[in-house]
């Protein structure tokens, strides 16, 4: 079933985010929109609003794109590593690759 939605419903305002994820993951979607022509925030976008509708953003042919993205990138984590994660820290105790202030 298509809902309708009313055009106005449609303008937006976008903001900036300082989101952290791991490393590959995010080269991962980053591939993946590049190979849609798409920004990785639109593809974002249209994850979570699927997901919000309980629906799968992605097709056969998407999932096979990842699968070869997975591969090329190294990653064999799935969904039941969601929420158990553990971000590697350095002897300081900041997570690598965290700039220094000062």
């Amino acid at each position: 079933m298509v809902h309708m939605i009313d055009e106005s419903r449609l303008l937006i305002e976008r903001v900036q985010t300082g989101v952290r994820m791991e490393k590959r993951l995010l080269k991962i979607l980053k591939g993946f929109a590049e190979y849609h022509d798409m920004s990785l925030g639109d593809l974002l976008e249209g994850i979570v609003l699927h997901a919000f509708d309980g629906k799968t953003p992605f097709s056969a042919a998407s999932l096979d794109r990842i699968r070869e993205l997975k591969r090329f990138y190294d990653f064999d984590l799935d969904s039941s590593a969601s929420h158990r994660l553990k971000e590697i820290k350095s002897r300081r105790g900041k997570p690598v690759g965290e700039v220094k202030e000062g």
